[in-house]
């Protein structure tokens, strides 16, 4: 095994494997890269760098692109690799390479480099979703600097306070000013690492950054994205004139990710991240070669529902409120999402008809406040599925929930939901292979 080798700008890797998030001129650098196999004890490789930055607490993402004798890259999962590799801050750093997780299982990597290179950390990803299958997506990076020099249109800091508590971010709000990022394109905001209580005061504890998406997945995304007869329009509400920027909704757990009866059966923990081929996530991962795209975790959705609030709902508000005390319900989440009481129903009572504008039922997604991380909608408008199982929710560190049951979990309420089911911490039920008129879908992408 040669010794690795350091660059520092401009490596073209493979887009999914790869992480390739975005170059810049200048920023943080790599150096003294070395790779050691653990052999005989082991097959695992320790790739060791050094991140150096002229900003102390600056961070960087790693893209490892790794050759073995050839001029082409080596295809490596990003199971295949852990370690610092996203969020990294400066000073010595190691990346663990698994080559039993990688098509080289029986292969010997005889003559194995690699190359790191650091890239800037994007606050939002744009990504093109109308592209061919079989062509990677175009993707525009977001980096916070420009964002807040006018770069990307309006903008806000620090918008919500948690019982009076600043919690610090910067919010894109200009995102909402163009359906083109609610239809023809995708754009995610990354969420850092971190710890909160869960409903049952459990701590949990996310070790990895990931990127969810700003707003729950639209019809006109979901027609993009699968084909035929996925993109058939499931949706209830989806009258010609005002589908595209509602989210969709009809879809099931089964057809989203797969089911327990296919063949290989698909089982979220027990199968991993595996899906059908043919489901929409499996079609999602094929267009945009993005292998770890997938629907969040009940931990993580319950973490960027919170986006570092504590209160009732998630604008930070307290429990009581000295101009409307004890008022939990219709004036905070008025302004929050679409429920029952403010257009869900029609005068409040009536159930709206199908092919009801979106003042009724759905509405256009971001049409409401953000939470403190850029993200709308993630109370009212639609249920948003997740991966649980319904059963006990464990805390502790990435937890996955039980292994089985009978019925999945979602959250955040709908346009159907009373005041009370739109919280943070109300979890609810529902079957695999059952389709409902109120749930929807956000999509994530957990990195490694």
């Amino acid at each position: 095994m040669k010794k690795a080798t350091a660059i520092k700008k401009g490596v073209t890797g493979l887009f999914a494997a790869c992480l390739a998030l975005g170059a810049w001129a200048e920023g943080p650098t790599v150096s003294h890269v070395t790779a050691r196999q653990r052999w005989p004890w082991s097959r695992l490789v320790d790739i060791d760098y050094t991140l150096e930055s002229d900003e102390p607490e600056g961070e960087a993402d790693i893209v490892l692109t790794a050759y073995n004798g050839a001029a082409n890259p080596l295809v490596i999962p990003a199971a295949a690799l852990s370690g610092d590799l996203s969020s990294v801050k400066p000073g010595p750093r190691r990346i663990v390479f698994d080559p039993t997780k990688t098509a080289y299982t029986r292969e010997p990597l005889m003559h194995f480099t690699v190359e790191l290179t650091a890239r800037r950390v994007p606050l939002y990803l744009i990504m093109s979703l109308t592209n061919a299958v079989d062509t990677l997506p175009q993707v525009e990076y977001v980096y916070e600097a420009d964002l807040t020099n006018g770069v990307w249109g309006a903008w806000v800091r620090n918008p919500v306070t948690n019982d009076t508590a600043v919690i610090q971010s910067v919010i894109w709000t200009g995102v909402t000013t163009n359906d083109v990022y609610k239809t023809e394109k995708l754009v995610l905001r990354r969420i850092p690492a971190g710890t909160f209580k869960n409903l049952n005061a459990a701590t949990v504890n996310l070790t990895k950054d990931f990127y969810a998406g700003v707003f729950e997945l639209t019809q006109r995304q979901w027609e993009l994205i699968a084909s035929s007869p996925l993109a058939s329009r499931p949706s209830n509400f989806n009258n010609l004139a005002y589908y595209a920027a509602r989210p969709v909704e009809t879809v099931k757990y089964d057809i989203v990710r797969g089911a327990t009866n296919d063949i290989p059966a698909i089982d979220w923990p027990l199968t991993g991240s595996s899906v059908s081929s043919n489901s929409f996530i499996g079609k999602l991962r094929a267009k945009t070669g993005i292998e770890a795209f997938d629907l969040p975790t009940e931990a993580q959705w319950e973490y960027l529902c919170r986006a570092g609030t504590t209160t009732y709902f998630n604008d930070g508000k307290p429990d009581t409120d000295t101009a409307v005390p004890n008022d939990k319900t219709n004036i905070w989440l008025n302004a929050l999402g679409r429920y029952q009481y403010n257009g869900g129903w029609v005068d409040s009572y009536i159930f709206p008809p199908r092919d009801c504008t979106p003042s009724n039922a759905t509405a256009v997604v971001g049409s409401f406040l953000p939470n403190a991380w850029g993200l709308y909608d993630t109370l009212g408008n639609v249920w948003e599925l997740t991966l649980a199982w319904n059963g006990t929710l464990y805390g502790g560190t990435d937890p996955s929930g039980v292994t089985n049951g009978t019925m999945r979990v979602r959250r955040g309420g709908a346009w159907s939901s009373a005041p009370n089911l739109c919280l943070p911490t109300y979890r609810n039920a529902f079957y695999a292979w059952d389709g409902l008129r109120d749930q929807g879908i956000r999509l994530v992408w957990t990195l490694p």
